[in-house]
């Protein structure tokens, strides 16, 4: 919302309340819902039509449409109105008066009218300022700069870091030396083939303190009789 816009809409609008002798408060606010000009024309009376006009404005931008015609669907709605009340902290509400404002088919922001002193006159007021905002529509469109229809491309940046390879070559893979099986010894003498000569171990005599302990234990069961 450029401010010069937001100011010759908010000229426009007073102008008609003042024609009409109704004093009212008028805010216009951006796309975004942010309050870029207000006025109240009534001051000091007339406190509370300043947050109403603000919530009107809001309201218009929100649903891009009339403030009217959302309380014309929305009162069909239980709890609809409280709800958004208190979602937007009171900047929304339902009652005549809110427009949104659109240039070139784009909505760039909203006013809010309220104070109005008979049935419609905040929409009236309201639509003057419209009315400006249309009759600067051409101009505003031819002054804003044209966008070249094909870009051109971005030049090309060759690093060196980019020439090299992403990674280092991996070594080659050593091959694992295989090692001979040790043949084991055959658990007895069957097992050795025919004609070879089997050379007993010690495992297969007990050892002397073996037989001794062995001949301890005879002559115990014995009675050391032979």
């Amino acid at each position: 919302m450029p401010i010069d816009v937001a100011r010759r809409i908010l000229e426009a609008s007073k102008q008609r309340a003042r024609e009409l002798r109704s004093p009212v408060s008028i805010a216009i606010v951006d796309a975004g819902g942010h309050l870029v000009l207000f006025e109240r024309m009534m001051s000091p009376y007339g406190w509370a039509t300043g947050g109403i006009s603000i919530a009107k404005a809001t309201t218009a931008v929100m649903f891009n449409q009339s403030t009217d015609a959302v309380a014309q669907w929305g009162s069909g709605i239980p709890g609809f109105a409280s709800s958004l009340a208190t979602m937007t902290q009171g900047k929304f509400i339902m009652a005549a008066g809110g427009w949104p404002i659109r240039l070139g088919g784009a909505t760039i922001g909203g006013i809010g009218v309220s104070g109005g002193n008979a049935p419609g006159r905040d929409d009236e007021i309201a639509h003057a300022g419209l009315t400006a905002a249309e009759a600067m529509a051409p101009a505003i469109t031819a002054s804003q700069p044209s966008m070249p229809a094909v870009q051109p491309p971005l030049p090309s940046v060759s690093q060196p870091y980019m020439q090299q390879p992403l990674s280092a070559p991996h070594p080659p893979i050593q091959p694992t030396p295989a090692y001979p099986s040790v043949p084991q010894p055959p658990a007895s003498s069957q097992d050795f083939p025919p004609g070879t000569q089997y050379l007993p171990s010690d495992q297969d005599y007990p050892s002397n303190e073996e037989t001794k302990s062995f001949d301890q234990f005879s002559e115990n069961r014995s009675g050391g009789q032979p």
